[in-house]
């Protein structure tokens, strides 16, 4: 059975990730440094209501300064469903819901399934969900959305490393309405399942750096781990080397193939620091023999709270995956990298370091 360790989620959920959830709703978040305010979506219709609803990093609470008590995410998200789709959720299912937003993984018991997973179904971008074998079906779209949107040059992208010719062969698009660069997110098979979008605006960023994109009122979000971003490029290269390499995010497949080639990468994003089951399964459908995790570098002093948070969910993932496939880590024992740096954000040569010098537990 999958289930959810409620304070785990909370967690694992920093102010900008809360705010994309609130901004998923319609509740047009802005950010105020450790807190955000944004519509009150707890009890008024797809947030028609004034900015009155406070989101506070410290206690992980909001507050609604209208008519409601302090509360946190997960009964924000029941009243949502209530009164946006007029559907009753407990805690379970809202959990479910959660973690499948951010792509947090479950945790695994032997115990028989029971109803709380099957939530998922009613997820609109997920379009069918096999129980039983775990096969999950996401809610595609024609790739032409993307085709009028113009490709300029990014130097921001390119100066860090991504060369114009991986951002074009990975369809990266600019919208000029919103400041924000476009990253269509495909399936294995190629399908288009969603859009997300990194703000250039410094001012923008209140509302979160990266956002699913919206587009002619269609909002192009979809649960982030129920895939692997790249992977319908890499897939071929991971099958000839029975070896996977996962990052966190988009921006470090676009530079493994900038740096290696195309036809070297063997590179593909969870686009959050955890992996799930499913995410696992894809690779463990390509026959790979080695799953090498290069996520960011999310602390600053060898041996603080962030460094023992970030081993124990390392060691985590070993312990869930080791016992059927080798699992190896790209992490930074000599200081090669910066604060919040993932393995390829400082050069092939550091990530060859790294690469070289991969733990295995």
């Amino acid at each position: 059975m999958y289930y959810y360790d409620k304070d785990e989620i909370k967690n694992n959920l920093d102010i900008e990730s809360v705010a994309s959830l609130v901004s998923h709703f319609g509740g047009e978040p802005i950010m105020r440094g450790n807190y955000f305010i944004a519509k009150t979506i707890c009890h008024n219709d797809f947030g028609e209501g004034s900015h009155k609803l406070y989101y506070y990093e410290n206690t992980r609470l909001f507050k609604c300064y209208t008519n409601c008590e302090a509360f946190d995410i997960f009964e924000l998200v029941a009243k949502v469903k209530k009164i946006q789709e007029d559907i009753d959720w407990h805690l379970p299912q809202v959990m479910s819901f959660v973690a499948s937003f951010f792509g947090l993984a479950a945790t695994v018991s032997d115990s028989e399934e029971t109803d709380d997973w099957k939530i998922l179904n009613n997820y609109d971008r997920i379009t069918s969900l096999n129980i039983e074998t775990r096969e999950v079906e996401l809610k595609t779209y024609d790739k032409n959305i993307l085709k009028y949107y113009p490709k300029p040059r990014i130097p921001q992208w390119e100066k860090e490393g991504i060369t114009k010719e991986v951002m074009d062969k990975n369809g990266i698009a600019y919208n000029p309405l919103t400041g924000g660069i476009l990253i269509p997110h495909f399936d294995i098979d190629g399908d288009l399942v969603g859009i997300r979008e990194r703000t250039l605006i410094k001012d923008n960023e209140k509302w979160g750096k990266y956002m699913p994109s919206t587009i002619n009122g269609v909002q192009y979000s979809h649960p982030l781990g129920f895939n692997l971003y790249g992977l319908d490029k890499s897939k071929d290269n991971i099958v000839a080397a029975k070896t996977a390499i996962i990052v966190e995010a988009e921006k470090s497949v676009l530079l493994s193939e900038s740096f290696f080639g195309a036809d070297n990468s063997l590179a593909c994003a969870t686009c959050g620091s955890s992996l799930i089951n499913f995410q696992y399964q894809l690779l463990m459908d390509l026959e790979v023999t080695e799953i090498i995790i290069g996520f960011d570098k999310d602390w600053e002093v060898d041996g603080d709270e962030n460094f023992q948070k970030v081993v124990k969910r390392l060691t985590n993932i070993n312990k869930k995956y080791g016992p059927y496939v080798q699992i190896s880590f790209l992490f930074d024992k000599e200081g090669l990298l910066g604060y919040k740096q993932s393995p390829l954000d400082a050069g092939p040569e550091v990530f060859q370091e790294l690469y070289k010098t991969r733990i295995i537990l």
